[in-house]
């Protein structure tokens, strides 16, 4: 399971939208330049639901490694929910008032769907060396004698 790159990818990426649980979204100063208000991704309930859904996919492709057109479906599907999020993040970012700095963290499903992309291209082509493997082993029943 962990000789291949896919699964780091998978693995680092199930561990930032993991992390997105944990963290501000954005935070308020005040005047003395304490951190007055911050704002976790876990507030506001449909950013909760998408990030686990997100999670629980990731999770899924990470774990489902011998089943390889499911982990790939799996992580491509994570890949354009997150794309979803991060258009929302990225949405939210410019209605919101300037009193709001964001964190970091909101670039995270950015790094997320590259993480997703990669580990689809490489299981696609784990997938396609299987294949190619298997039609070179396939016996021929046409063969003439």
């Amino acid at each position: 399971m962990w000789q291949r790159i896919q699964t780091l990818y998978l693995a680092i990426s199930t561990i930032l939208i993991g992390s997105m649980f944990f963290s501000a979204k954005a935070v308020s100063y005040g005047a003395d330049g304490e951190i007055t208000e911050a704002i976790g991704y876990t507030a506001y309930v449909p950013y909760l639901i998408l990030l686990v859904v997100i999670f629980l996919l990731n999770l899924l492709a990470l774990t489902s490694y011998k089943f390889r057109v499911f982990q790939m479906r799996t992580a491509g599907l994570s890949a354009l929910i997150t794309f979803a999020l991060q258009a929302w993040l990225i949405l939210d970012f410019a209605l919101t008032h300037s009193d709001y700095v964001f964190r970091i963290s909101v670039i995270f499903p950015l790094v997320t769907i590259i993480l997703d992309i990669l580990a689809y291209r490489n299981i696609f082509a784990d997938e396609m060396l299987v294949e190619s493997a298997y039609h070179l082993r396939k016996p021929r029943k046409d063969r003439r004698k």
